[in-house]
């Protein structure tokens, strides 16, 4: 792609992450209609009709729809991404994870990253890897990953998210850095095809269970209930 028309993607259309597909499908949606022209002008059908099918499958990957801000209480947690709730562990130790929520996104999931709840963002480490399957054994360890660390504005609640990809394209993008305050359904990133792991206080309440179907920054994950036990 020409080094100007990257610099207006980059720069100008998509700054703010708002047009209806995420910046970070741009280049894989323009490639796609490249090689559409490149392929229909040299009169190659099969490859002009599989460059059509990517760019179908881009546009769709890459959607980036509004979502409705619901009017939860200021110590409400919503759903960070598009899934399905997979397992739910209580985790009874001597620090503050009370329980591990996992949530399984697919390719038909919006891919899109919200911030949970209004927050600051304490930490965030970006850990490059393989993208092997869920299934594999060794995907929890050797699979990229971005871990991300929120609290309050009073410091008093934390909650730690972890993404890991599945077998992915494309490689996970957090748009966002340490100290970064946000609302609560910011976009921060996106992450095609994954896994989303959250590690949650022991003053939490959940609201959801497995097999719950979650839409980001709409549905309700829960609630802090008061201050962290000791």
């Amino acid at each position: 792609m020409p080094q100007w028309l990257k610099k207006l993607t980059k720069e100008s259309w998509m700054k703010n992450n708002l047009l209806p597909i995420a910046k970070e499908g741009w280049n894989y949606v323009i490639g796609s209609v490249i090689a559409f022209v490149v392929f229909a002008l040299l009169d190659f059908d099969f490859l002009e009709f599989f460059s059509f099918l990517a760019i179908l499958f881009f546009l769709f990957v890459f959607r980036n729809p509004e979502r409705e801000h619901l009017l939860y209480q200021e110590e409400s947690v919503v759903a960070p991404i598009d899934g399905t709730v997979s397992s739910i562990e209580e985790i009874v130790d001597d620090g503050y994870i009370g329980y591990k929520v996992v949530i399984e996104s697919s390719y038909f999931n919006v891919g899109l990253l919200r911030a949970p709840f209004t927050a600051t963002l304490e930490n965030v480490v970006n850990k490059k890897g393989a993208r092997l399957s869920g299934l594999s054994p060794l995907s929890e360890t050797l699979n990229e990953q971005a871990e991300l660390l929120f609290s309050d504005k009073k410091s008093l609640n934390k909650l730690r998210i972890i993404h890991r990809l599945k077998q992915s394209f494309a490689p996970i993008n957090v748009d966002a850095t340490a100290n970064q305050t946000m609302m609560q359904g910011t976009r921060y990133g996106l992450m095609v095809n994954g896994t989303t792991t959250l590690c949650l206080p022991k003053n939490f309440r959940l609201n959801v269970s497995i097999g719950s179907e979650l839409v980001a920054s709409e549905t309700l994950i829960g609630y802090f209930t008061s201050e962290p036990k000791k």
